[in-house]
């Protein structure tokens, strides 16, 4: 597992960029470049169940929130995979991840937001991270600037 870590500057106040990231109408586009159409379900609460999938919503991780403090840090941390809508979180496969953390922390100064994401990932997905961060936070950059 390597810590990916990842950051944009926003003229933007946090409470705007936490909307951004975390409305449907808007998640779905900022993380187009990781899986078109994708949603994010969450309850909101530590310890309860976030999916993460893509447009059917048959398809992605399992997660719980571990932290949040709106709207300056939310963490997940990832439990597992969804397949065909069953969820695996016991299988050899999702063991080697399981518990990996992705973290989102935002920094407000005179209106300005600093979005600072880690991700604990496995080095063969690094490219495809890379790809959808650096895109997709450009993306709640201009979202949030508009």
């Amino acid at each position: 597992m390597e810590t990916l870590k990842y950051q944009v500057e926003i003229e933007a106040p946090a409470e705007k960029v936490w909307d951004v990231l975390w409305n449907g109408r808007t998640y779905s586009q900022w993380t187009h470049y990781f899986s078109p159409g994708s949603i994010m379900k969450t309850d909101w609460e530590v310890g309860g169940k976030t999916y993460f999938t893509e447009a059917t919503g048959q398809n992605g991780m399992v997660s719980t929130i571990e932290r949040i403090e709106e709207p300056k840090l939310l963490v997940f941390k990832h439990l597992g995979e969804l397949k065909n809508g069953v969820e695996d979180i016991n299988s050899d496969q999702v063991k080697d991840w399981n518990g990996s953390l992705e973290a989102y922390h935002l920094e407000e100064n005179e209106g300005k937001t600093t979005l600072k994401v880690e991700v604990d990932v496995d080095i063969s997905y690094k490219e495809m991270m890379d790809n959808g961060f650096n895109k997709g936070l450009e993306v709640v950059k201009q979202l949030s600037e508009k």
